[in-house]
Order: C-alpha cells, then sequence, then structure tokens
C-alpha cells in the first residue's frame, strides 16, 4: 500500500484546469515508485461525486457544505485527504510538499 494518496478533483475530464493539475502530479509520479498513489476525483462519476464531497466535509465540515454549499475548490489537489493544493503547482513545490508528507507521515 503506498504511504501517501494523491487525489486530484475534476468537473469532468476534459476540464483544463484539473487536467493540467492531473499531468503535473503524472509527471512526477515516477520517481516516487509504489510509495505513492494517484487517483483523480472526477464529479461524473457516482464514486466520484461521493468522494467529492467527502473531501468537502473533511475541509468545511457538514454544515458549511450541505447548508452553506462551502465544496472543495476545482482543481484541488489533496495528499492523504488534505488540502495541499488549489492551484496548480510548480513541479519543485509539488515535489516538496510531497517529499513532506513522505518523510512526516501526514
Amino acid at each position: 500500500m503506498a504511504a501517501l494518496l494523491i487525489e486530484v478533483t475534476f468537473k469532468h475530464q476534459a476540464y483544463l484546469p484539473s487536467r493540467l493539475m492531473s499531468d503535473a502530479v503524472s509527471a512526477v509520479l515516477p520517481r516516487y515508485g509504489d510509495r505513492v498513489a494517484y487517483r483523480p476525483v472526477d464529479l461524473g462519476s457516482p464514486a466520484g461525486r461521493d468522494r467529492f464531497l467527502r473531501l468537502s466535509v473533511d475541509l468545511f465540515g457538514e454544515t458549511a457544505v450541505f447548508r452553506g454549499l462551502k465544496l472543495a475548490p476545482i482543481p484541488g489537489l489533496f495528499m492523504n485527504g488534505r488540502l495541499a493544493f488549489d492551484i496548480i503547482p510548480p513541479q519543485d513545490d509539488l515535489e516538496a510538499a510531497i517529499e513532506d508528507r513522505l518523510n512526516t507521515g501526514i
């Protein structure tokens, strides 16, 4: 099992900002081998919608999500369920964040 799970939120697969964020993750993944897993969170699928809501609740709380309609960013890059980036990160920043999470276990 991977020590770190990276998830990127997608409105749909053709949404360019999410696609570019996903490409940024895919570009650095080979460096980490099986220590890092990547999973897109596509709102176009029932499982993706459920995961997106879970990430939103973890980020803002149930009341903010279901009453205030506050949702996780799209695109958003989550590491082990925690928001790491809400913009496409430069490669150096992404690698530093991955290294930090792998070293601290967070």
